[in-house]
């Protein structure tokens, strides 16, 4: 047949292997352009776990490929409005992380407060994330820096747990005055939770709840445009969602923080900067 059309074997298979790869390429990026509806800035080695614990079997460099040759690379800009004012009179509280190894779910919540901006001026998020497993425990968007907003992204982790599960465990944030504040300490003093502070201002100091930040504004937050604070409320609601149960971290093993925070077996261990 191949020679009553004027064609050699060879180019007849050729055409069937290139017909086969441009159909797994399409299908392949149909996968990559679903993932990235919900997480438009999932990472490039995110992605590729991704794909191959739902049974899509891809090697890292073809896909790598293929994002390129379609402008699917991630791209981020850095922008920083600073949120902490760490000049008030209020009670100093000691370090108590530096150095402390991390084994377990609720041993330590970490604290920060970011900003979102919208058509109506900036707006903030107040988060409180497990260290251990990553996993967004409370949050809240509010229009003032006050405690009111970290207060009540406190009072949403609260009823992630029962008072017994977080009895002793260290609540660590940076030296705003809201975290300083009585209100705040008082509510966590309620909870028999200890309090733990940066001591001298760098995000190193608190940089998980810094990373938690960042992750959230660069692969979702700032890629949209929101008119005013109801907007970014009900967006920060889904995109928790997704963080939690959907999103792989390397600093879990390229697991989602919900299944880690359930696992009780321990299988991570490291230090606190």
């Amino acid at each position: 047949m191949c020679g009553h059309f004027g064609y050699s074997k060879q180019a007849y298979y050729r055409g069937q292997r290139a017909g086969d790869k441009l159909e797994r390429e399409c299908y392949l990026l149909s996968l990559v352009r679903d993932i990235r509806e919900d997480m438009p800035n999932l990472g490039g080695v995110k992605l590729w776990k991704k794909l191959n614990s739902s049974g899509v079997q891809v090697g890292r460099d073809e896909l790598y490929r293929l994002l390129r040759a379609h402008d699917l690379m991630v791209k981020h800009e850095k922008r920083r409005v600073v949120t902490t004012d760490s000049s008030g009179w209020f009670r100093q509280f000691p370090n108590l992380v530096k150095g402390l190894e991390i084994k377990r779910h609720n041993q330590v919540w970490v604290s920060d407060i970011t900003y979102v901006d919208t058509l109506s001026g900036f707006v903030f998020l107040s988060l409180v994330t497990d260290a251990y497993s990553r996993r967004i425990m409370g949050w809240f968007v509010h229009d003032k820096l006050n405690t009111e907003g970290p207060l009540n992204a406190l009072y949403r982790a609260f009823l992630q747990v029962r008072a017994s599960e977080i009895e002793g465990t260290i609540h660590h944030s940076d030296r705003g005055v809201q975290y300083c504040s009585y209100q705040y300490n008082t509510t966590l003093g309620m909870k028999r939770m200890n309090t733990s502070m940066t001591q001298d201002g760098s995000p190193y100091d608190n940089a998980i709840a810094e990373r938690v930040n960042g992750i959230l504004k660069r692969e979702w937050l700032e890629q949209e445009v929101f008119v005013n604070i109801e907007q970014v409320r009900v967006r920060v609601e889904k995109v928790v969602a997704l963080y939690n149960g959907q999103r792989p971290h390397f600093s879990i093993g390229l697991n989602t923080p919900d299944s880690i925070y359930r696992d009780l077996t321990g299988k991570f261990a490291f230090h606190m900067y």
